[in-house]
């Protein structure tokens, strides 16, 4: 599995300037920012401009599960966002709140699920394939 240069770092893990951790940021998202939801998933965006990548914040409670769901949820999410890297709008920091359905969840799901609910914040660019429009795939969940 290839990583991305700007994404990721040598030893595979984000940079540090694609992530949010501080508290203020969160709180920052939180307090001036749009929220998006699912079943599986809330998603906090707010526009930064000027900002040249978007950055991503992950927030997965102790309910949810142990300390290896509560990872493994991070980790899916991570690699959702590597991999709709190009198709995510960019200029604005994403945090994600995930709940108690997430823990049951295989990568496949955690990544329709997410399409899902960044499809209703408006945020998924519109794929063209052939010449004609192609929506990024929704679950019907």
């Amino acid at each position: 599995m290839g990583f991305s240069l700007f994404v990721y770092n040598a030893g595979g893990y984000m940079r540090k300037a694609w992530r949010i951790k501080r508290n203020d940021e969160f709180q920052a998202v939180f307090k001036n920012g749009k929220s998006f939801a699912n079943r599986q998933f809330i998603v906090y965006m707010l526009e930064k401009e000027g900002q040249a990548h978007f950055r991503i914040g992950l927030s997965v409670s102790k309910k949810i599960g142990n300390a290896v769901v509560r990872n493994r949820i991070k980790r899916y999410l991570r690699q959702v966002f590597f991999e709709l890297e190009t198709d995510i709008a960019k200029e604005k920091d994403y945090v994600i709140i995930a709940r108690k359905p997430a823990a049951k969840m295989d990568f496949h799901e955690v990544k329709k699920s997410m399409q899902h609910v960044l499809t209703l914040a408006k945020v998924l660019k519109v794929r063209v394939q052939k010449g004609r429009k192609k929506e990024p795939r929704v679950s019907k969940n």
